[in-house]
């Protein structure tokens, strides 16, 4: 469901002919049908998936972490293959941008990994939870005060948007060094922002205490990790949505989108504690998963040839260097085509499992993360 959340989050980006309104890529109009899905995409999806994959990437390298160090690894080798890993996330983001999408969020987690891991994966918890604060003290003051200073300026023009350039561009030489220019600030910016260190600290903080891992002893926490942290999330969401329809009247409506942005730390982190309610409710049932949930959780072991598979599938089919079809969508189409893309590459990874094979993006980066260790003498 992750990864479903992530094409969502990327289709509409490429309406290239749209005019866009008040909140991130969706178009400023549109019918019953594609307010439905904007108004989704924006409560849900919007600013809340990449932080909710922030988490569940820091979660992910603490538990390699401690997999490498309980059979026998040293510490030295540990972080060094962490290292190693996170530097060869940046290279795939990089050619992920080249190839298909300056949207690439591989080459991001790469660069907070390399950052985040030497500044804090000793620290205390104590120190951890101050930082948290810290950093959300900090955005909540930067996003605050953004939308404020903005509506007491009068009416500013529209800025024009940056990304429908690239994908309207119809050369495909042309399009891939538009992407790679605008891949580079998207890269500092995923740091800059604080959200996705503010989330980084939340899934090392969880992973040491096995949160998700073991669900049952963490229930009441999260309980209200997910409903405090999606209710702050999606009522913020909600307003994006009146901002974005013009049901408020606000001199510069653009500038609830710090606010927003803001509350996709809470999402995010909502969202991952919701997950592990879910795993605690099929592990207390007992009967094993059904193949759609068998299906889902092998598309989830395989989440990096997942991610870029749909990349694959749908940015050649609608950006104007491929076959254009963006073109031609509008919000709920280009929301029907990021779920068959999302389908297929469940149905993909299902085969892969049940034929006990690995995901090809995780067999390279495994093999070449690896590789330094097996040559260290």
């Amino acid at each position: 469901m992750m990864l479903l959340l992530i094409a969502l989050a990327h289709t509409p980006w490429f309406l290239f002919t749209s005019e866009i309104g008040a909140t991130l890529m969706h178009p400023a109009d549109g019918n019953l049908a594609d307010r439905i899905a904007q108004a989704f995409t924006i409560v849900v999806v919007d600013t809340r998936t990449h932080t909710m994959f922030g988490f569940l990437f820091a979660y992910g390298i603490w538990q390699l972490y401690s997999r490498q160090v309980a059979k026998g690894l040293p510490v030295e080798d540990a972080r060094r293959l962490l290292r190693t890993r996170h530097w060869w996330l940046l290279a795939f983001g990089l050619v992920h941008a080249v190839l298909l999408w300056q949207g690439d969020i591989l080459g991001t987690y790469g660069l907070i990994g390399l950052i985040m891991v030497p500044l804090f994966f000793n620290r205390s918890d104590r120190t951890l939870k101050v930082w948290i604060g810290v950093l959300l003290a900090i955005s909540f003051v930067f996003a605050v005060g953004s939308f404020a200073a903005m509506q007491l300026l009068p009416p500013l023009p529209a800025v024009p948007n940056a990304q429908q350039p690239i994908l309207a561009e119809t050369d495909v030489l042309a399009a891939l060094v538009l992407r790679v220019a605008a891949w580079f600030p998207g890269l500092l910016s995923g740091v800059a922002s604080l959200a996705l260190p503010t989330a980084f600290l939340f899934g090392l903080l969880a992973a040491r205490h096995r949160i998700l891992e073991e669900p049952a002893k963490h229930l009441p926490l999260l309980r209200t990790a997910a409903i405090g942290g999606i209710g702050v999330g999606w009522s913020a969401g909600l307003v994006q949505v009146m901002v974005h329809f013009d049901m408020l009247d606000l001199p510069n409506p653009a500038g609830f989108g710090s606010v927003h942005f803001f509350t996709g730390i809470f999402a995010g982190v909502g969202y991952a504690a919701a997950f592990g309610l879910i795993a605690h409710h099929v592990q207390t049932r007992g009967s094993g998963l059904r193949l759609p949930g068998r299906a889902l959780l092998a598309l989830g072991r395989r989440s990096l040839s997942g991610y870029l598979t749909q990349s694959l599938l749908f940015v050649p089919l609608l950006a104007a260097w491929g076959f254009g079809l963006g073109a031609h969508l509008s919000s709920w189409s280009a929301m029907v085509v990021a779920i068959g893309a999302w389908i297929i590459t469940v149905a993909v990874a299902s085969l892969l499992d049940r034929r006990n094979v690995r995901g090809p993006a995780e067999v390279a980066l495994r093999k070449l993360s690896y590789r330094t260790l097996r040559k260290r003498p």
